[in-house]
C-alpha cells in the first residue's frame, strides 16, 4: 500500500502543478506599449499605400517619378558620414524612401549609397534599436532607385545631413 502512494506522487505533483497554473489571478490592466515604439515616426504619411492586392515591387513602389527624381538628386555638402551598414529590405507595404537603422538616434534626413552601383538616394533616418553594427533595413522605393538587388543584403553607405 505505501508503495501505491510512492508511485503516485508524481501525478499528484503534476495536477497540483496544473491547477496552480490555473489560479493565477488574470491581469487586471493590459500591458502598455513601451515609450520606444510609441515614439517612433511613421514614414511619410502622405505617401501613398499600396493596393491590397499589390505582388511586384513595381505595384509596392508607389513613388512617381518626380519623388525618384527628387531622391536621387545629390544635395550640396553639409553631410557627414555615419559609416556602413547591410541592409535588407524592409516592408514593402511602407511606401517613400527611408532607412531604419540603428546609426541614429533620431529621424532625420541623410543619404545612403550602394557602392555596387554607385547610386545614392536621399531617404529619412528612423532609428531602430541594435547595436550600430546591427543591420539596417531600407524601403523598396529607396533599394529599387539605388540599383540594389532587392534579395541581397547590400552593404551601404550611410550618411546624415545634406
Amino acid at each position: 500500500m505505501n508503495m501505491n502512494i510512492v508511485q503516485s506522487l508524481p501525478l499528484i505533483a503534476l495536477a497540483a502543478l496544473a491547477a496552480c497554473a490555473e489560479l493565477r489571478p488574470a491581469a487586471t490592466t493590459p500591458p502598455q506599449p513601451a515609450e520606444e515604439a510609441a515614439a517612433r515616426p511613421q514614414a511619410r504619411p502622405a505617401s501613398v499605400a499600396p493596393a491590397a492586392n499589390a505582388r511586384t515591387a513595381e505595384q509596392f513602389d508607389t513613388t512617381t517619378a518626380d519623388e525618384r527624381a527628387a531622391a536621387a538628386a545629390p544635395k550640396a555638402g553639409g553631410e557627414r558620414s555615419l559609416g556602413t551598414s547591410v541592409a535588407s529590405l524592409g516592408d514593402p507595404s511602407k511606401p517613400g524612401f527611408w532607412l531604419e537603422t540603428p546609426l541614429v538616434t533620431s529621424p532625420t534626413q541623410g543619404r545612403v549609397r550602394y557602392p555596387g552601383s554607385g547610386k545614392s538616394a536621399q531617404v529619412e533616418l528612423l532609428p531602430i534599436d541594435g547595436a550600430t553594427t546591427s543591420g539596417s533595413r531600407i524601403s523598396l522605393a529607396a533599394m529599387r532607385l539605388i540599383e540594389a538587388p532587392l534579395t541581397d543584403l547590400p552593404t551601404l553607405e550611410v550618411y546624415a545631413g545634406g
